[in-house]
């Protein structure tokens, strides 16, 4: 079944919206602070919600709808549930280093400070692996929103990601940080919207209100479960501390809303806000999916479940409106991803080879030539999607697994319990958290929390181990660095 022209009408006002948007934010941009950081003036709400909308992508509606029909409530329980422990008890803490990180040492790359912190090396060695791992993450991403396309509406997959990509490009690079959270507002009413009108019409196609309690009745027994193995509680705990590490700056668009809020206070309430939203907002996006099995029983294809009841239950013109959040979703993602790695390129490696880029002084020019440039790699990338296959596949497993190990020396290092913890420390866990995933991937038999939380376990603990022996001559200075940010 494909969208009719209603449908494709809200969809193309959606996409417009965007340009708009990223028109409207060209003009709020005066130098590379802006661009990149918003100038440090980001609204706490604006702030909270974008850092909300970044952490989703189309998967929720894929990939987690399968989980969720076929596993029912514990996809709540490790996924948004962590997410949302974790933001809110670090509210006071991370948040607020990077704010002052940004005010003491005028940072607009979450890896700036790494450079003073470890070394000049240490610091090239994660800005090259996690821009090269991007790179094929944001491709797929953009091939992912080309396939939805596709489903709903027909067109080819290059076509696909030429819309989507082609869109994200020039809103991005016309209006940087500005434009990037500006649609992540616009995106988030969107998914808003899309999300309660499911929400309702599902409700009604179970009998009212009571549904919400109902539906487990009529479910299997295990669907009503806080845990459902083999997502039990050792997953449940190893994606909290995933989540503790991701969430607070490990993926790096993430510390980007921190570091552009005005005060650290404000960036505590972009924290409490965001958590929050994870706490609640998903028990309603969430429910349709839940409900699925007894909507559209037996289905042989359980990730098709939500674009299923979609066309199932609503009317034209609210297709096209969830059509339109799968994609808001997605696109808030990448967008968000692409604005913070040109950061980082801009900042952090292109003054490293070229001596006519300055550190610290990066022009408005390079900035968006840089954004444009490795947006349209992405998109190249996203053309070839199809050859890649398995080796794609293999690779955005890899930056996945590399989370927590090259967030271990980032946020760590922050923190003066681990001040004696040097570049060999950084490198080696690092490392250590790499080959962890080869050995976990060539295993049998491992649990399900033992293979995703074995990269971190193994970088924590080479991290604190090789810092304990490290001879750092530089002590006294990294904890000069730390107590700077420690304390006002």
């Amino acid at each position: 079944m494909k969208l009719n022209e209603l449908d494709l009408i809200v969809i193309g006002l959606f996409f417009l919206l965007m340009i708009v948007i990223g028109v409207y934010a060209y003009f709020r941009n005066d130098d590379a602070e802006d661009y990149f950081v918003a100038g440090g003036n980001l609204p706490w709400w604006l702030s909270g919600i974008s850092h909300h909308v970044s952490g989703y992508s189309g998967a929720v509606f894929v990939a987690y709808a399968a989980l969720a029909y076929t596993h029912g409530f514990s996809i709540y329980s490790w996924w948004a549930l962590t997410i949302g422990i974790a933001v809110l008890i670090s509210a006071h803490l991370f948040p607020v280093y990077w704010v002052r990180l940004r005010k003491k040492y005028q940072i607009q790359s979450p890896l700036e400070f790494l450079e003073k912190r470890y070394n000049l090396w240490t610091q090239q060695v994660m800005a090259w692996s996690g821009v090269l791992l991007k790179l094929f993450d944001v491709g797929a991403k953009w091939a992912a929103i080309a396939l939805l396309l596709n489903v709903f509406t027909g067109v080819s997959l290059p076509v696909g990601v030429l819309i989507s990509g082609g869109i994200s490009l020039l809103y991005i690079t016309f209006g940087g940080l500005w434009a990037v959270v500006i649609t992540d507002f616009a995106q988030f009413i969107v998914q808003l919207l899309a999300g309660l009108v499911m929400f309702v019409v599902v409700l009604q196609h179970l009998g009212g209100i009571e549904g919400v309690f109902t539906i487990w009745e009529q479910l299997p027994p295990q669907h009503s479960q806080f845990f459902n193995e083999p997502y039990g509680v050792g997953f449940a705990l190893a994606f909290l501390l995933i989540n503790f590490l991701a969430y607070n700056g490990g993926q790096w668009n993430l510390a980007t809303r921190y570091i552009s809020s005005p005060t650290e206070k404000a960036a505590t309430k972009a924290a409490r806000l965001s958590g929050i939203l994870y706490l609640i907002w998903p028990l309603i996006l969430f429910f349709p999916m839940w409900a699925a099995p007894i909507l559209l029983p037996d289905l042989a294809d359980p990730s098709k479940s939500y674009g299923e009841l979609t066309l199932l239950l609503l009317p034209s013109g609210l297709v096209g409106l969830v059509i339109a959040s799968l994609f808001a979703n997605t696109m808030s993602m990448t967008s968000s991803d692409i604005n913070t790695i040109s950061a980082v390129i801009t900042r952090d490696i292109l003054p490293n080879i070229s001596t006519k880029i300055e550190k610290g002084k990066s022009s408005l020019y390079v900035a968006r030539l840089t954004t444009f440039v490795f947006t349209l790699l992405t998109i190249i990338i996203a053309f070839q999607y199809e050859y890649f296959g398995g080796v794609l596949g293999l690779i955005i497993s890899w930056f996945g697994a590399l989370v927590g190990p090259i967030a271990i020396p980032m946020l760590f290092g922050l923190l003066p319990l681990f001040k004696r913890s040097g570049p060999m420390a950084a490198i080696g866990s690092i490392i250590a958290g790499l080959i962890a995933f080869i050995i976990t991937k060539n295993m049998d038999g491992l649990s399900l929390a033992l293979e995703i939380s074995l990269p971190l376990i193994s970088s924590t603990i080479t991290y604190i181990v090789i810092g304990f022996f490290e001879t750092n001559r530089n002590v006294a200075k990294i904890a000069k660095l730390l107590k700077s940010i420690e304390k006002e």
